[in-house]
């Protein structure tokens, strides 16, 4: 309403066994905003729900644009990025990290909202499912709806 150009991107999840849909924010309680700090800082700050601008000290840190840019290109024209997945039920999977490191298991359910995926993995004669975090497994696996085409560093002047 301040005429400010905003970017809150979300992230379409799909729920497998329930066929549904569920949308939540790709960075819960952040919003990417374009301003000109002389000019326009007061209109960010004084605005309804904003606690603060992520700063460094005092100073605001400005973001790359190549970075909005690629939010922008994985994003329909609702600003919702569809989620997906390499990981699939049946795969077969290592595990690294944590108790369970190099051991083998079946992915059950791909990673949910928490990006955390049910496994089922053999242990003294049972199979015991279990739920961990998509970092302890090994391999690849992708939260866009394609892969991206150019690099991210996050090495930057701040000016």
């Amino acid at each position: 309403m301040k005429g400010l150009e905003v970017f809150f991107p979300r992230l379409d999840l799909v729920r497998v066994a329930e066929k549904k849909k569920r949308i939540i924010p790709l960075f819960p309680n952040y919003l990417f905003v374009r301003i000109h700090l002389p000019t326009e800082f007061h209109y960010v700050t004084w605005s309804p729900g904003v606690k603060r601008i992520v700063s460094f000290g005092e100073r605001p840190i400005p973001l790359e644009e190549r970075v909005v840019d690629f939010l922008k290109d994985q994003t329909d024209d609702g600003g919702v990025i569809q989620a997906c997945s390499r990981l699939r039920p049946g795969q077969e999977v290592e595990i690294r990290g944590g108790p369970f490191d190099g051991l083998i298991a079946i992915i059950q359910d791909p990673p949910d909202a928490r990006g955390r995926v049910k496994i089922l993995l053999k242990l003294l004669s049972r199979q015991i499912s279990v739920k961990l975090g998509v970092e302890f497994i090994k391999g690849e696996w992708v939260a866009f709806k394609r892969p991206a085409t150019i690099g991210l560093g996050l090495s930057s002047t701040i000016s």
